[in-house]
């Protein structure tokens, strides 16, 4: 079961922090449609867990769900050491409150990364197992016998000696909740033999009404007297209107209003149609306020890689170890290598919209929205209206695909359906076309890297360089966080140091560059672009040392015995060393957070028409303990095929700072006869678990890159690996 909105945030009245780190309260005040259903049946043991008379346990789940079983997973870590009966369990959106809820990594509600279930995970197992000792302590009470004699099943209490049971919903009837939280020591959690729910495939919660229909995204909501709003956008980040004709846009049958913005016009109007039609007919000059006019992602490609190559261009040492410049210069041999990636569209399939509604005197609104980071959705909200955060009622809706695009600091499609709302004292639904999303889409940044390594006269590795010249992409999309890293941009350079080849001389290097485009996070984040020329550097040095690709890359990463499970095993699966007649394999590795992944993808190329087959990969992954194995595979799957659009033919262009694509006619994302066929080895221990769903995504690009110089002896340089690209390289 799953509520659908929330309606009002957690009160904190009677609340206390507890010893480890838990709020309880028995008056606590319960989300949305919970609250009324509760009042006088349940027992609130946290502000995460409230059980029910009749045995129902509503379970908050405070990650956003935009397809990769987030929703479902974190619960189900709760559910586990409170030994809950899954059957009974019911999943709650938690409410916008990042003092209770809030990422334990990030400090706030962000879902990104793919760290939710992995930063989430021993905490929630903390609060199940605290509720669950709430829940023994008042047995025991109830009965008259010592805690130690009693033990749980699935949502009940056991007193072994007589035989007798509680039934987790009676003792709710009669709870007594302790004003500090019961301490719950690491030994206490339940051993991984024991578990009965993580480790097991449970259905998400959100799959039953995705599948039959009933699933709500905010693009679903209707709401008594609702308007529709679109908002014409200056083409360039810092740009706004000069002069603005809306005449034949007032023409428009249906239009209710137009809004001049700072960065655009707005739209309001009766039906969808008639807001998209009048924005279409607005006449506007725009002013050239804006770095990115004038720029062009072509020359800015050759202008971002001689950055990185130019060892005199200004940069921040991102890591480093030992003396790698004076390695270098000793170097018997060394090797040289230069990789770019260019501008990268999200393409979620749901287009973003939000739902606002403003109240008469603007003092206060109620917002529906899916967004990776709701409490942020609530301060732009409130932001925009210049109210108190508590003024603002937010409904969490499910996301038809995030990938960075819905977690920025600013989310512009609420701030656009807040203050379109505003303007007309009516409900607003803001969407923006698939044009707009391309025309003002927050773009995957363009890179160029250049990487260099030393070998000794014995042929070992001694030295690796490597500079990469990106934009500063936290400084448009989380200001607040570059400035709290010291300027340490994570969403560009994260990865590049590759610590896990252990090579005694290493300097990373961050080259900052700033193009005006507004550019963001994509699923991968800097692995992305960074994994592209590690990965691939790293098959050239093995063809530079006459060693073989696998066994070059064992002897990097040293005494490392899960990294060599996945290599062992990925190389078993494909059968790496069978010759092929037609095709070549390629592979990648990486230790991404923890999650060690290897893959391997073999490719065929037609010669004449550049055109990269791609019939099948491989990927061996351990992410530690696998909390559903049935969504790790799936998001496995997703993330490859993602990565493959990436790989082979994803790219925006600029000129004079505009984007040239429109729509998916001109913007090529893998059609379903173009996706390999894929082979999992899911390798589960006992490690806590880590990030799956970006892992796989950086492999693709350098697995598939790395088999066609096998197969052609050409060397692709540049992502997307296109066409052009290709014939380019097989002529030198």
């Amino acid at each position: 079961m799953i509520g659908q909105t929330l309606s009002s945030p957690v009160s904190r009245r009677g609340f206390m922090v507890g010893a480890a780190g838990l709020t309880f309260g028995i008056a606590a005040g319960l989300p949305g449609e919970t609250v009324q259903a509760a009042a006088a049946k349940s027992a609130a043991m946290s502000p995460w867990v409230t059980i029910a008379k009749d045995g129902t346990i509503s379970i908050m789940s405070p990650a956003a769900e935009m397809g990769q079983g987030s929703l479902t997973s974190i619960p189900l870590i709760l559910a586990e050491d409170l030994d809950a009966d899954w059957a009974h369990v019911r999943v709650i959106p938690a409410p916008p409150d990042d003092a209770l809820f809030g990422n334990p990594q990030f400090g706030y509600m962000y879902t990104a990364g793919s760290n939710a279930v992995a930063s989430y995970f021993k905490p929630v197992r903390k609060f199940g197992a605290q509720v669950r000792k709430i829940l023994i302590a008042n047995a025991a009470t109830h009965w008259n016998v010592p805690v130690s004699e009693l033990s749980t099943g699935p949502s009940v209490v056991i007193h072994e000696k007589t035989g007798r049971k509680l039934r987790y919903g009676e003792i709710a009837a009669f709870a007594q909740i302790p004003q500090d939280a019961p301490e719950v020591k690491d030994e206490e959690l339940k051993p991984t033999k024991n578990f009965r729910l993580i480790g097991k495939d449970v259905m998400r919660v959100d799959m039953p009404g995705k599948v039959n229909g009933t699933a709500r995204y905010s693009i679903d909501v209707d709401v008594p007297g609702l308007l529709y709003g679109a908002v014409m956008r200056a083409p360039v980040e810092g740009a706004g209107p000069a002069t603005i004709d809306d005449k034949k846009a007032r023409a428009v049958k249906g239009v209710v209003a137009i809004v001049p913005l700072s960065y655009g016009v707005g739209v309001v109007a009766k039906t969808p149609s008639a807001a998209f039609a009048a924005k279409k007919a607005l006449v506007i000059t725009w002013n050239q306020t804006g770095k990115a006019w004038g720029f062009d992602s072509t020359k800015g490609g050759e202008i971002f890689a001689a950055a990185a190559r130019n060892l005199d261009q200004k940069s921040m040492v991102w890591d480093a170890l030992g003396d790698t410049k004076q390695a270098l210069a000793s170097a018997a041999t060394t090797v040289e290598g230069d990789y770019r990636c260019d501008f990268v569209y999200h393409a979620q399939m749901e287009p973003l919209n939000a739902v606002a509604s403003v109240s008469r005197d603007g003092k206060s609104v109620e917002l529906w929205a899916g967004v990776q980071a709701k409490t942020v959705a609530v301060t732009v909200a409130a932001s925009a209206l210049g109210i108190a955060a508590d003024k603002v009622v937010y409904h969490d809706m499910l996301m038809g695909g995030g990938f960075g695009r819905r977690g920025h600091h600013d989310i512009e499609f609420v701030y656009d359906a807040v203050v379109l709302s505003q303007a007309v004292k009516r409900p607003v639904k803001s969407m923006w076309t698939r044009e707009d999303d391309f025309r003002n889409g927050r773009f995957y940044p363009l890179a160029g890297h250049y990487l260099k390594a030393g070998f000794d006269a014995a042929g070992k590795v001694v030295a690796y360089h490597h500079r990469k010249a990106c934009d500063v992409v936290s400084a448009f999309q989380e200001p607040a966080r570059l400035e709290k890293d010291k300027g340490r941009d994570r969403v560009s350079f994260t990865g590049l140091e590759a610590k896990y080849y252990q090579i005694p001389n290493h300097l990373a290097e961050a080259v900052p560059m700033d193009s005006g485009m507004r550019t963001s996070s994509l699923r991968g984040v800097a692995h992305l672009s960074n994994l592209f020329g590690i990965e691939s550097f790293i098959d050239e040095l093995a063809l530079k040392g006459g060693v073989e690709p696998v066994a070059f890359r064992r002897t990097l990463i040293g005494a490392a015995p899960r990294g060599h499970a996945v290599l062992d095993s990925v190389t078993r699966m494909s059968e790496w060393s069978r010759p092929r007649a037609d095709t070549a394999l390629g592979i990648a590795y990486t230790d991404f957070a923890g999650t060690l992944i290897a893959a391997v993808a073999e490719v065929a190329v037609d010669r004449k028409t550049g055109i990269i087959r791609v019939p099948k990969m491989w990927v061996a992954i351990d992410c530690g303990i696998a909390v559903q194995p049935n969504s790790v595979r799936a998001q496995v799957e997703g993330g490859l095929i993602y990565g493959l659009g990436f790989a082979l033919w994803e790219r925006i262009t600029t000129k004079d700072g505009t984007v040239d694509q429109a729509n998916f006619q001109d913007y090529h994302i893998p059609r379903i006869n173009e996706v390999p066929e894929i082979e999992i080895d899911l390798i589960v221990t006992d490690n806590r678990p880590t990030g799956v769903g970006e892992a796989v995504t950086s492999l693709v690009a350098p697995a598939i890159g790395n088999a066609v110089a096998k197969l052609t002896g050409a060397r692709l340089r540049q992502a997307p690996m296109s066409r052009d690209r290709v014939l380019a390289a097989l002529k030198v």
